[in-house]
């Protein structure tokens, strides 16, 4: 799933990703387009206090793409 909050300031990147972890499966992998650069510092806070992760952070023209997994669902 894509996220794509270009264009918009902080916190509107973080909630908008919020919003679609909250609609994805457990586990899932989403990708946040974003141009604000507080996204860089912003997103991995918010997977620390979700329990995601952050996968990989990338950067070109301008343009931050963050790859976060959901938190894994219960197990057993």
């Amino acid at each position: 799933m894509i996220v794509d909050a270009r264009g918009h300031r902080c916190p509107t990147p973080s909630l908008k990703l919020q919003k679609a972890m909250r609609e994805a499966a457990p586990g899932a992998r989403l990708t946040l387009l974003a141009t604000d650069p507080m996204a860089r510092i912003d997103v991995p806070h918010l997977m620390a206090g979700l329990g995601g992760a952050v996968i990989s952070i990338r950067e070109a023209d301008g343009v931050l793409t963050i790859e976060v997994a959901t938190p894994a669902g219960p197990t057993g």
